[in-house]
C-alpha cells in the first residue's frame, strides 16, 4: 500500500504542464493560467498626480502663513496643466497631473478660497498628497507571474499597464465517463438493481470548476470492448482521462483490460480513508486516473490526488492550496491506520463540527460540509484540539 504523500509524489512527477499557449483577450482572461511572467511597459500611474480634491501649490510660496494667492488654472482629471508660476496656485481635481513646478497638493478643506484667490494658514510637507509617477508599478517591473490562475483583481492589474491580451495555457480538455450497468440518469425510470449516477455530475462539476473543457462520454457498458473503444475515443480528445468504477479486479470490472490494450495502468492501494483503490497509467500516451465508485471516495480521493494532478498540467505553480489550523469541537476515539479525510462544518463558535457519519456512502456528508479535517494516521482527535482543515472554497480552482 502506497502511502498519500509517495502516492501524490508518484502523481505529480507526471504531470507535465501543456507545452501549448494561446492570447487571448484580457477581458476573456479570467480563470486562465497565465503562461508567461507579465512586465509592465510603463509606468502606473504614469505621471505625478493629486490624490484628492485641492490646491496644487509651490511650498517656496507658502513658507510664511497665512498666504494667498491667486489661482492661475484650474486642472481636472484627464487633462495637463501649464507650469506652475511661481506666486499662483492651480485648483486641482482627483487624479489629474500635477502641473511642472508643484511639490505639494493642500486639500480644498485645509483652504479658504474666495474671488479667484485662496488662503493658506500651514506649509504643507514636500510631496503632500501627490502621487508619484511609478507609483504603484515601475516600468520594467513583473506585475503577474507565470502560473497563476487569473482572477477579476488580476485582470485589472493587467489592464493597468495596457495590456489587451494575455498569453494563456490552453484550457485541459479531460475525458470523462462512468462504468456501471447499474447507472441511471436522472429522469430516466429507476429499475430494479439500478442507482443514480450522482458521480458524473460531481466531476463534471469539480472540472468545471478548475476551468478544464470537458468532454463527457457518458455512461459505459459493462463490456470489455465497450470500454476499450471509450478509451480509444477518449485519449483521440483529451489531455486527460478520468474514470469513475470498474477499476477493481472483478469479473465486470473490464477498464484494467482495457487500458493494458490500449496502454498502461498501475493499480494503487493509497492508504487514506476514503479512497484507496486508485488507477493510473496512459491511454495511447494520454494519463488516465481511474477513481473508485464509491460516491464519497471519489469525491474525496479527485480533491486529495487528482486536483494537485490537474493543477500541475494546467500549467499552476502552487500544486494546491495549504491546509488551515481550526479547532476541533468533537472527538474521534478510533482512528484508522491510514489517513483520513473527515467531512466537517465551520460552527457558529469558530470551532468544526463533524458530520454525524463518516460512511463513505453517504454523499449527504459531503454536501453538508465545508470542507475535510485531514487527520494523521492512528491520530485521535480530542475536542479542542487544532486541527488541519481544507476548506472546499480553497479548493475552486
Amino acid at each position: 500500500m502506497l502511502s498519500l504523500d509517495e502516492a501524490r509524489a508518484r502523481l505529480l512527477a507526471a504531470a507535465a504542464p501543456l507545452e501549448r499557449t494561446e492570447r487571448v483577450a484580457t477581458l476573456e482572461a479570467l480563470g486562465r493560467v497565465l503562461a508567461e511572467p507579465l512586465r509592465s511597459t510603463v509606468d502606473v500611474p504614469p505621471m505625478n498626480n493629486a490624490e484628492m480634491d485641492g490646491y496644487a501649490v509651490r511650498r517656496e510660496d507658502l513658507l510664511r502663513v497665512p498666504a494667498t494667492l491667486p489661482v492661475a488654472q484650474r486642472v481636472a482629471a484627464g487633462q495637463v496643466g501649464e507650469p506652475l508660476a511661481p506666486g499662483t496656485v492651480a485648483r486641482i481635481f482627483t487624479g489629474a497631473a500635477v502641473p511642472a513646478g508643484c511639490d505639494a497638493v493642500v486639500m480644498q478643506e485645509r483652504a479658504e478660497a474666495g474671488d479667484g484667490v485662496v488662503t493658506f494658514v500651514e506649509t504643507p510637507p514636500a510631496g503632500q498628497f501627490i502621487r508619484r509617477a511609478g507609483f504603484d508599478i515601475a516600468a520594467g517591473a513583473e506585475v503577474l507571474p507565470a502560473g497563476l490562475r487569473l482572477r477579476a483583481q488580476d485582470l485589472g492589474l493587467a489592464a493597468s499597464v495596457g495590456c489587451a491580451e494575455l498569453p494563456v495555457r490552453p484550457r485541459l480538455r479531460v475525458a470523462v465517463f462512468f462504468t456501471g450497468d447499474e447507472l441511471a440518469m436522472p429522469g430516466e425510470a429507476l429499475a430494479p438493481g439500478r442507482i443514480y449516477n450522482s458521480n458524473r455530475f460531481v466531476l463534471r462539476g469539480l472540472l468545471q470548476a478548475m476551468g478544464c473543457e470537458i468532454v463527457d462520454l457518458g455512461i459505459v457498458p459493462d463490456r470489455r470492448e465497450a470500454t476499450r473503444e471509450a478509451f480509444v475515443r477518449a485519449a483521440g480528445q483529451a489531455d486527460l482521462i478520468v474514470t469513475s468504477g470498474g477499476v477493481s479486479v472483478g469479473e465486470e470490472d473490464h477498464v484494467r483490460p482495457a487500458v493494458e490494450a490500449e496502454g498502461r495502468l498501475e493499480l494503487w492501494q493509497v492508504a487514506m480513508k476514503p479512497g484507496k483503490p486508485l488507477a493510473f497509467g496512459a491511454v495511447r500516451g494520454v494519463p488516465f486516473i481511474g477513481l473508485p465508485g464509491n460516491p464519497v471516495s471519489g469525491f474525496v480521493t479527485f480533491q486529495v490526488l487528482v486536483r494537485p494532478f490537474i493543477r500541475r498540467r494546467q500549467g499552476i505553480a502552487a500544486a494546491d492550496a495549504p491546509a488551515r489550523s481550526m479547532r476541533a469541537d468533537f472527538d474521534w476515539t478510533k482512528p484508522d491506520r491510514r489517513r483520513e479525510f473527515l467531512r466537517v462544518r465551520i460552527n457558529d463558535r469558530g470551532g468544526l463540527d463533524l458530520y454525524r457519519t463518516q460512511n463513505a456512502a453517504v454523499l449527504t456528508s459531503v454536501a453538508w460540509a465545508d470542507g475535510l479535517v485531514e487527520n494523521p494516521e492512528g491520530k485521535a482527535i480530542v475536542s479542542g484540539d487544532l486541527v488541519a482543515f481544507h476548506p472546499f472554497d480553497a479548493w475552486q480552482g
